[in-house]
């Protein structure tokens, strides 16, 4: 693995933001939730995130979640990707990053 500096780090805009809304993705090659979080000052966004094996919609509404918001959109079948959920892969499937407790929506990772 090769070593970053600093400032490549902070290139990376990773914030908090909560889930505000989530739908079934039948179209995705793996099964995939849509998933629309507000990040406050960045707006609302939406994103494709294979977590089914390990939530269900109601698990994730008016959750924080933690997101990459300055990734290039991404055309995944026929939605627009806006943002990149962050997570863990596990044997039972992805765990979703989460703040340790409240924050504000939009609040940077530091």
């Amino acid at each position: 693995m090769n070593a970053i500096d600093w400032s490549d780090f902070e290139k990376v805009l990773i914030v908090a933001g909560t889930v505000t809304r989530v739908e079934p993705f039948p179209e995705a090659r793996k099964p995939a939730w849509k998933v629309w979080a507000d990040f406050g000052p960045y707006g609302e966004r939406k994103t494709s995130a294979q977590i089914t094996a390990l939530y269900r919609p109601e698990d994730l509404l008016g959750r924080q979640i933690i997101g990459v918001i300055n990734f290039p959109e991404k055309q995944i079948g026929p939605f627009r990707s806006q943002f990149l959920l962050t997570g863990f892969h596990t044997p039972a499937g992805v765990v979703i990053s989460v703040p340790e407790r409240p924050v504000p929506n939009g609040s940077r990772l530091a």
